[in-house]
């Protein structure tokens, strides 16, 4: 039976405090909040570009409040927070968050014209405002917490979508993985980063050689254990890792606001590892052998990506593209994004992604 609650057919993807907390013996001491312990420090500014950005033609459209928002159950023990606004008799777009785990803000309805669409955003299971968090209840939160069940949440069928804007495209192939956290891909980029990402694990570990080949498996250790001190320093250094390599110019601001909020932190910990542990729960390689369905759907696709994207690298937009292509796509328009990271506040992955929105209203 159909779920009440919002409608998509347009998705657009977005694809991180304490006591003297002991694990496996080491202490790590007391915390400061936002936790930066294992963090590494920014690259320098010297033209101060995270105060004045680089100016593009497009920007954010103007902040806008929710006509409509609710909780939408859909089973497992699982409420969906979702709001909806823009023209209620619009065009419907949903904004799915990445992470996975690192929930919507209202920035997230700025990416479409409030006169064209009924611009949906909602909290993926365990994050963000949807119930119950992670953060304070972990073993709820994972329940049925799959990439099915995310799909079945928002009755996503090929049918009912038109367009589709990518940003950060991920394939959750083995090597994705590894790159980004078990082999040390991105130490070419940011070595202090990848370094520091280890050093959590090591300096917390009683058997390092096992650990140091397995972080990811380390890493769940520490998130899913019975010490919440070391739950919240595991998902700091996590996350730490993650937001130090997402962007051209780091800013302080969202490291304090992503570190210091347990209510983000630690689902975004939790859910990244989770999913990445599993595969993205998908089978290796079904995202690229499942174009075809795209194609014969006839979606019009928009990828927007990052040149100096270190979390997801670019040859998987790369690969999504020609494989899209290949299957018969017809309207697959994929652009690499110069001086730009990973995070959709890059303001070259803005402008992109809005132009994009706006060459949608056709469909």
């Amino acid at each position: 039976p159909h779920k009440e609650g919002p409608e998509p057919c347009m998705v657009a993807l977005s694809v991180l405090t304490m006591a003297a907390p002991t694990v496996m013996g080491m202490k790590l001491g007391p915390a400061p909040s936002p936790d930066l312990r294992y963090v590494s420090p920014p690259a320098s500014d010297a033209a101060n570009a995270i105060a004045r950005p680089a100016i593009y033609p497009v920007t954010l459209f103007p902040e806008i409040a929710p006509h409509k928002e609710g909780m939408l159950d859909v089973g497992d023990g699982h409420k969906l927070y979702y709001d909806v606004s823009g023209n209620p008799d619009g065009v419907p777009a949903i904004f799915l968050h990445g992470g996975p785990g690192a929930g919507c803000s209202p920035r997230c309805r700025r990416f479409f014209d409030p006169q064209h669409y009924r611009i949906v955003i909602l909290d993926q299971r365990g994050s963000g405002k949807s119930t119950p968090n992670a953060a304070d209840d972990l073993e709820g939160s994972l329940v049925e917490n799959n990439t099915p069940a995310l799909v079945s949440d928002i009755e996503a069928h090929p049918d009912r979508c038109e367009a589709l804007l990518l940003r950060g495209v991920f394939l959750f192939g083995p090597d994705e993985v590894q790159y980004l956290f078990t082999e040390g891909g991105t130490y070419g980029q940011n070595p202090q980063a990848w370094e520091e990402y280890r050093r959590f694990i090591r300096e917390t570990s009683d058997d390092w050689a096992r650990e140091s080949t397995n972080l990811l498996g380390a890493y769940w250790q520490r998130l899913t254990g019975e010490d919440l001190e070391m739950r919240k320093a595991a998902a700091a250094a996590f996350v730490g890792y993650e937001l130090s390599i997402s962007k051209t110019f780091i800013d302080p601001a969202v490291l304090a606001e992503y570190l210091g909020t347990p209510s983000i932190l630690i689902p975004f910990a939790v859910m990244e590892v989770h999913y990445m542990l599993h595969g993205g729960f998908l089978r290796r390689g079904q995202l690229l052998d499942g174009v075809g369905v795209m194609a014969a759907h006839g979606h019009r696709v928009a990828i927007a990506h990052g040149r100096g994207d270190y979390v997801c690298q670019p040859q998987a937009a790369w690969r999504l593209s020609e494989a899209l292509r290949a299957a018969g796509c017809a309207d697959v328009e994929l652009e690499f994004v110069a001086g730009a990271g990973h995070s959709d506040s890059e303001p070259g992955l803005v402008d992109a992604m809005v132009r994009a929105t706006e060459r949608f209203k056709a469909v």
